[in-house]
């Protein structure tokens, strides 16, 4: 079968296939061995052979959890597109559908985009790629509190997690870019980032065979190799990077055998109006994509990040972030904008404070309403973060290509090492504050 378990689909596509069509499709699925992704596999690996040059060929077929068009566009399908929005259901009702979300992408498009995620030769010196950044084996995260850039340069903040962004609206813990196309060239030509710039890094493209050509295959009709193709490419990756199929999420389908009596009791915890989590951290995607300002601290060496309130120039706005989602969150610590917490229980923890707890005498934030003072047990704190490690889901973990067009190495050891350094001071950094 072509498509996998069915997803919302874009507006463009929502009448195509109707209600009716989904739930015989459910029943087909439940038929034939339960609520599953079953997608086909889509990658194409080069051909690699010691003795010649690899040959790259991009894929055909679409990713898992989408189905291929008549126009050779990959549409997602999920189940949870058989349910309505909120409704009547109320903040934090299981049968809730997700935002609408970004497709429409060519098999071509996506797997151009997968070559380029993991090729360093997008950074100026040929050291970092989106991958070092953004590690499928760590949640499409780096497992740092603060990312590090070209030359070893520490940023101010973590990288989030880009499991499910085709759900977003907006990008960065800031929420600065408003697509995915902005949010994928901007680290591009960060100085603190990947250090290039547009004529760099297009003439390093060109003078690779095999990216001309592959461009020319995903974007026949655009044009070929240019800026744009490069930012829709890897839009189209990051599109394609889905996790819907989390113990959570069988359980929210009907599976009652899917998560544990302790951790129901977490999930009752978590969307009881005591806790408040799910107010913002909304079921199914587990942000309602708003800003909030909690009152986290920073690490010991660090002023006040300003957060949102650059993005809107507003005073109110000091400190604020956006809300991430906490799918995967178990794979994603550290933890907050600046991976305050290495742990989910020092964050609920955290939470469990009160409101303001953390926030010097002689600051002013304006924190979120809904930062309350919940005043949980130890015991159901450890029921929080049971219920929190239900989310994780990473079966349709994208591969990661065994060479990409440029030659380079994937992960290069040298920025691995630099940011084995950099967690080891973070963690020294979280022990003395």
């Amino acid at each position: 079968m072509a498509a996998s378990t069915l997803a919302t689909l874009s507006t463009t596509h929502r009448d195509t296939f109707s209600r009716g069509w989904l739930r015989k499709l459910v029943c087909h699925l439940v038929a034939i061995g339960g609520l599953v992704f079953c997608g086909m596999a889509t990658s194409t690996e080069a051909t690699v052979d010691p003795t010649e040059a690899p040959i790259f060929r991009l894929a055909d077929q679409c990713p898992p959890s989408f189905s291929l068009s008549e126009d050779n566009r990959c549409l997602l399908r999920n189940l949870y597109q058989l349910y309505n929005s909120l409704g009547d259901h109320g903040v934090g009702g299981l049968k809730t559908a997700l935002p609408t979300h970004r497709d429409g992408f060519t098999p071509q498009q996506i797997d151009l985009g997968r070559l380029l995620f993991f090729d360093p030769l997008l950074s100026a010196d040929n050291s970092i790629s989106c991958a070092s950044c953004h590690d499928p084996d760590k949640g499409f995260g780096d497992g740092l509190g603060r990312s590090v850039g070209i030359h070893g340069q520490r940023n101010q903040r973590s990288a989030p997690s880009l499991w499910n962004s085709a759900f977003l609206k907006d990008f960065f813990w800031d929420a600065r870019a408003h697509s995915l196309e902005e949010q994928a060239l901007s680290p591009l030509f960060s100085p603190i980032e990947m250090g290039n710039n547009p004529q760099q890094l297009i003439t390093s493209l060109k003078a690779v065979d095999a990216y001309p050509t592959l461009f020319e295959q995903a974007f026949s009709e655009t044009g070929g190799l240019s800026l744009d193709n490069l930012a829709i490419a890897l839009a189209a990756f990051q599109s394609s990077l889905i996790s819907l199929n989390s113990r959570y999420d069988q359980y929210a389908h009907g599976n009652a055998d899917a998560l544990n009596q302790q951790e129901i009791e977490g999930l009752n915890i978590f969307r009881s109006f005591v806790a408040r989590c799910s107010q913002c951290h909304m079921p199914p995607l587990f942000t309602n994509q708003q800003i909030a300002v909690i009152g986290t601290p920073e690490p010991q060496d660090m002023t006040r990040d300003i957060g949102a309130e650059k993005t809107f120039a507003s005073a109110k706005l000091r400190g604020g972030f956006k809300v991430p989602s906490l799918r995967n969150i178990a794979e994603t610590a550290p933890y907050m904008h600046s991976g305050r917490f290495a742990t989910l229980r020092e964050v609920a923890e955290f939470y469990n404070g009160g409101r303001g707890h953390a926030v010097p005498e002689d600051e002013q934030l304006l924190l979120h309403w809904h930062i309350s003072e919940p005043d949980l047990t130890s015991s159901e704190l450890d029921r929080l973060v049971d219920f929190m490690r239900t989310l994780s889901d990473s079966s349709l973990r994208p591969d990661i290509p065994r060479a990409v067009p440029s030659g380079l190495k994937t992960l290069n050891p040298k920025t691995l090492n630099l940011k084995t350094l950099n967690l080891k001071t973070n963690k020294n950094s979280r022990r003395e504050s």
